[in-house]
């Protein structure tokens, strides 16, 4: 299928060298113009991550020109040294090209495996690639394919299933706790991008109060607003008002204990004993670890969280070799079905072909025949040429079909029309081939 794929990602180069190869969204569709000429390139996708720039190419160029090609884009689009670059590229072609377009698109080449930020990434690439119209038969199939077998990773597999990010695991605990987080309250101590995420995956999982409290009025004021409105306080609010949250998520930069074990009892009667979950996502810790020997309380640090997220990293890990096999599977019938959507136009040449030779041939012999009737002779050109030539196609197509499915595509001849009896008759027969091909005539006449 011509296919040629050449990048680097977070695992062969630094960030010094992929922010110089880098393709911005403002430059991508110059880029993609520049990339496909339609004389060698005659399609082509640029995706660029923080983590990975690839370039995907149908090429109509033998392959090592394709390789050329495309590397010299590479550097002379960023005007870089060949030598910097070189080192750090990989190249997939045909097959393990499409090995590998899966592979990133269900995640199993990011930087966290099962992550879900990459499938959108890709998404967004080819959608850039077909605005630009440079996207034709092949990646029209390969992409929208790829998107499908990430999204059957994502759902046969538990890939994604478990939490690699402190503020998920934050939610996730939380969950586990109070399994129906719907009428429960959580306050976010801090208004920085932990507590963001936090608030996020809160909401997502359905909560429905979330309280914010921070030293700066504005930053916890602007925090609940995008939240929907929610309530928000000082710090020095805080202690008053503690015990009106089961859950605790604290993330701010305080030297200090922001909840400390007068505050955490108080609140504690206040609720008359009702649990709460409290999760310090600080260094230093906000929130007193000696509390953690109080009835009903339930305090998690920041080393809790990175043991449960080594623990869920591992689990990605064992999920991610179902998936390889899953992605394997998919590579071996997507290849395979190109191939033989490429087989009706190549049959129905290839008849055409031995049609018009067998016709022409007839033409050439017809003074041979002897007088023949118009109906003889079209009777000679309907049936006995044209059931000769379906004769011949029937095991070359057999065997067209059956080369799809081999890794080297060869069409093997001898097994097709079954000569290999004849051939080797053939070659323990010393006597020359023309003399070999008289004998029948001779013996009929």
């Amino acid at each position: 299928m011509n296919l040629v794929l050449i990048g680097l990602n977070h695992k062969t180069a630094p960030v010094e060298i992929r922010e110089r190869l880098a393709f911005g969204s403002q430059m991508l569709p110059h880029a993609l113009h520049h990339l496909v000429d339609r004389a060698n390139v005659e399609e082509g996708m640029i995706v660029s991550t923080c983590n990975r720039v690839e370039v995907l190419a149908k090429t109509a160029a033998h392959p090592s020109e394709a390789r050329h090609i495309i590397t010299q884009f590479l550097y002379n689009y960023h005007t870089l040294p060949q030598s910097e670059v070189a080192p750090h590229l990989y190249i997939h072609e045909g097959q393990q090209a499409v090995r590998h377009v899966f592979r990133v698109a269900a995640s199993l080449d990011s930087m966290v495996v099962g992550e879900p930020q990459i499938l959108g990434q890709v998404k967004d690439a080819y959608n850039e690639a077909v605005k630009a119209g440079v996207v034709g038969r092949t990646l029209y199939r390969l992409l929208p394919r790829a998107f499908s077998v990430a999204k059957r990773v994502r759902t046969e597999t538990g890939i994604a299933s478990f939490a690699v990010s402190l503020s998920y695991v934050a939610v996730e605990l939380a969950r586990k706790v109070f399994e129906d987080l719907r009428t429960k309250t959580a306050l976010l101590i801090g208004a920085g991008e932990m507590a963001e995420l936090a608030a996020k995956h809160l909401v997502a999982s359905g909560i429905r109060k979330v309280l914010v409290a921070n030293r700066t009025p504005e930053n916890a004021k602007k925090l609940a607003e995008s939240l929907g409105g929610s309530d928000w306080m000082t710090l020095e609010s805080l202690p008053g008002r503690l015990h009106e949250a089961d859950i605790i998520i604290a993330s701010t930069g305080a030297e200090t204990y922001v909840v400390d074990a007068m505050m955490a009892r108080w609140a504690l009667e206040k609720r008359r004993n009702r649990p709460m979950l409290l999760i310090d996502m600080s260094v230093p810790r906000n929130i007193d670890p000696s509390i953690a020997d109080y009835d009903n309380l339930f305090v998690f640090d920041v080393d809790d969280l990175e043991s449960v997220i080594a623990a869920n990293l591992r689990e990605r890990q064992r999920e991610a070799q179902r998936a390889e096999g899953i992605i394997e599977v998919e590579t071996e019938q997507f290849v395979a079905s190109f191939h033989e959507s490429d087989l009706g136009p190549t049959v129905a040449a290839l008849k055409s072909r031995l049609t018009q030779l067998a016709h022409t041939e007839f033409e050439r012999q017809r003074r041979h025949l002897g007088n023949l009737t118009p109906e003889q002779e079209e009777a000679i050109k309907t049936m006995l040429l044209g059931s000769f030539v379906n004769k011949v196609m029937h095991p070359m197509i057999r065997g067209l079909r059956e080369a799809v499915h081999q890794e080297d595509g060869r069409v093997d001849l001898r097994q097709i029309f079954e000569l290999e009896q004849q051939v080797h008759c053939l070659k323990d027969d010393p006597e020359p081939a023309e003399q070999r091909v008289a004998k029948p005539d001779k013996m009929t006449r």
